[in-house]
């Protein structure tokens, strides 16, 4: 494949008002209080570490994948569903392409690629729909449905049809959840780039069957929700550790 173009979103500075009164109408102001408090924890307790990680992440996907993004053609918006980002694509003419944003978008814009628009969502969908649906799998014990869901975009949230469910053997106790929703992806880059590779080609690939599953959506980590979480994961890797042999 050939890398046709880029549009990079810059949130304007009221979205994070409008992503909160979301999250308060969802949750309620006491569940809310408890966001803000793992928005606080994970910048005073987790932020180094995960930046840590992510910066020797790109440096090895850059190694592996070189390539010279000063001359692919690329804008910058505020939203992707604005007429720029619209006229952008029409012009590129993609056969695929991939939505890494948290912005709804409208069918103007996820039709005009011929093969579709596809997410790789982390989290397991249909079960965990929306944001953080790795931290809500592992905060509720459902550790077989901690993944990535690799969908074509539809009108609705993640519920697109499913062409790849994936996982890798992550460890709950050491690693943080963005990290986990990170490397659920990344550990399954081949296996996503032949499905979408199969796609572009007109190959049929047949979607994965959801019918009859459970479908929800979440939303924000809660403090007090990872702070089980963690707990329960620590016990649960004493309760099975294997005593060594005399």
């Amino acid at each position: 494949m050939r890398l046709a173009g880029l549009i990079i979103i810059r949130d304007p500075r009221n979205r994070i008002w409008r992503a909160a009164r979301r999250e308060i109408r969802r949750v309620g102001w006491l569940r809310f209080v408890d966001v803000i408090a793992f928005r606080a924890f994970a910048r005073l307790r987790l932020a180094r570490r995960d930046a840590a990680w992510k910066e020797a992440e790109l440096q090895r996907l850059r190694r592996r994948y070189p390539a010279d993004l000063g001359s692919v053609p690329s804008i910058v918006v505020s939203s992707p569903n604005s007429d720029e980002s619209r006229t952008f694509i029409e012009r590129l003419r993609p056969d695929i392409a991939i939505a890494r944003c948290k912005v709804i978008l409208k069918r103007a814009i996820f039709d005009v690629p011929r093969a579709g628009t596809f997410v790789m969502h982390p989290g397991i969908c249909p079960e965990y729909r929306n944001a953080h649906g790795c931290f809500w799998a592992l905060a509720r014990r459902d550790l077989h449905r901690v993944g990535m869901t690799l969908l074509r975009v539809d009108p609705g949230v993640d519920t697109g049809p499913v062409f790849l469910h994936a996982t890798y053997g992550f460890d709950e106790v050491a690693e943080s959840h963005s990290v986990i929703q990170y490397r659920a992806v990344l550990e399954n880059l081949d296996a996503i780039g032949a499905v979408l590779t199969s796609i572009c080609r007109g190959e049929h690939v047949e979607p994965v069957n959801t019918d009859g599953r459970e479908s929800a959506v979440w939303g924000q980590p809660r403090l007090t929700t990872y702070l089980r979480w963690k707990w329960n994961a620590r016990r649960s890797r004493h309760e099975n550790r294997v005593p060594a042999l005399s």
